[in-house]
């Protein structure tokens, strides 16, 4: 059988037999002094990081594998795979503490670690960058409106919106994923460990592994404009960094303004790619505040249901009732996303949110003007959310449109 499960199983906390690749010197000035990320089965010797390429995807590998689909000594051919747009390098890749929870080289590795792949390294890229165009109801609906002008290379005649788009997987430091934390590493890895059912044996066990390839998804980037022109000081940019909502982002519910502030950003950065500059949406896998779709139903019901109904005065706390805490999406680590892309100012954040402006400012990153959603953008059923974030600390809504007006709201949100 091609995938006997008779087969030997060496488990991570035997001692690897065989040559290892040299351990990644994160943070260093150049791919080849950095080296590569190379990620290969438990207990193997020919890897040098914990955990697996592909995130939440390497489970449907391993079934692929397991029902003989794919063989298990398969290697992707890179081939025709490169970069469909340049992006960096840039001056952030090298600074310390920038990036910590991504590869800046992930999107280059198959060029640059070329003869580590001939010689039988397992080194896959860990973002890709493709070209795309856009089809969105509410956009093409804006441009028959006239709110958005057709220009023939940002939007089209018939609403399409061209991009740049980028897939980030995961890749983390664990040395500067605890600091940015605020958290000692030991204790990092231990939580790591001990939360996900001891998955990850190396994580306790391998401490000259600094860095792992978590099994969650990523971030993707959407760039309208011209992306080499991200890392250019005298560069304006429009940014809307999105958090999943597949309810809302993609079926349309109405509990929240997921969908239509994740629509408001992308007319945003269009409007500023055809002003000169560059238009950016960043879009995290972090359903339900990181919590999860199931966790995310539950509190939906709980809110629904408790006396008096959907009130905004137990918006937040209903959310920690069930789930334990009000947001795990730990916004510390989204800032990396644009270092990645060079960028040191936003001119036009399309967010409310305090914990993504905060965390993007502590990064060194200038924040000009935030964007709030117009009012008439917001969805009847999703009053409470909005009257519950307002109340929490967040300026009154714009009832224009497209207005840009600085806030200096707090709080957590869906935002």
């Amino acid at each position: 059988m091609q995938n006997s499960p008779e087969r030997h199983i060496r488990l991570s906390s035997h001692k690897p037999s065989g040559e290892a690749p040299a351990a990644p010197q994160w943070g260093a000035g150049s791919p080849e002094a950095r080296g590569p990320i190379v990620g290969a089965a438990a207990g193997t010797a020919s890897r040098n990081v914990i955990g697996t390429y592909g995130g939440s995807y390497s489970l449907y590998r391993a079934l692929s594998i397991a029902t003989g689909a794919m063989g298990r000594s398969h290697r992707p051919d890179l081939s025709l795979t490169a970069p469909a747009a340049a992006i960096g390098p840039h001056p952030q890749w090298s600074e310390p503490g920038r990036i910590v929870s991504l590869d800046p080289w992930g999107h280059l590795a198959a060029d640059i670690f070329a003869a580590e792949i001939a010689q039988g390294y397992d080194i896959r890229p860990t973002i890709a960058v493709t070209k795309a165009k856009l089809r969105i109801p509410e956009v093409e609906d804006a441009v028959r409106a006239g709110r958005l002008k057709a220009d023939g290379a940002i939007v089209e005649a018939d609403g399409a919106v061209n991009v740049t788009k980028a897939a980030v997987d995961p890749v983390w430091h664990l040395p500067g994923v605890a600091a940015r934390l605020g958290v000692e590493e030991t204790a990092l890895r231990r939580a790591l460990f001990e939360e996900t059912g001891g998955m990850f044996t190396d994580l306790v066990t391998r401490s000259d592994l600094e860095v792992f390839l978590p099994p969650i998804g990523g971030v993707t980037v959407y760039i309208l404009g011209d992306a080499a022109r991200l890392g250019d000081p005298g560069t304006r940019v429009a940014c809307r960094v999105h958090d999943e909502c597949s309810g809302s982002d993609v079926f349309g519910s109405d509990i929240c303004t997921c969908r239509p502030y994740l629509i408001h950003g992308v007319e945003m950065a269009a409007m500023e790619a055809q002003r000169g500059g560059v238009g950016l949406i960043v879009y995290t896998r972090k359903e339900g505040r990181a919590l999860g779709e199931v966790t995310k139903f539950l509190v939906y019901n709980a809110r629904k249901r408790q006396p008096g109904g959907d009130l905004a005065s137990a918006y937040f706390e209903r959310t920690e009732c069930v789930a334990g805490v009000q947001d795990a999406r730990f916004q510390e680590l989204m800032p990396d996303v644009l270092h990645w892309l060079g960028i040191r100012r936003i001119d036009l954040f399309v967010s409310m949110s305090d914990m993504k402006r905060d965390a993007i400012v502590n990064q060194g990153i200038e924040i000009v003007e935030r964007v709030p959603i117009p009012e008439d953008r917001v969805p009847a059923d999703a009053q409470v959310e909005i009257a519950a974030k307002v109340a929490s600390g967040y300026a009154p809504l714009t009832k224009e449109t497209p207005a840009v007006e600085r806030t200096t709201g707090r709080g957590l949100d869906e935002f």
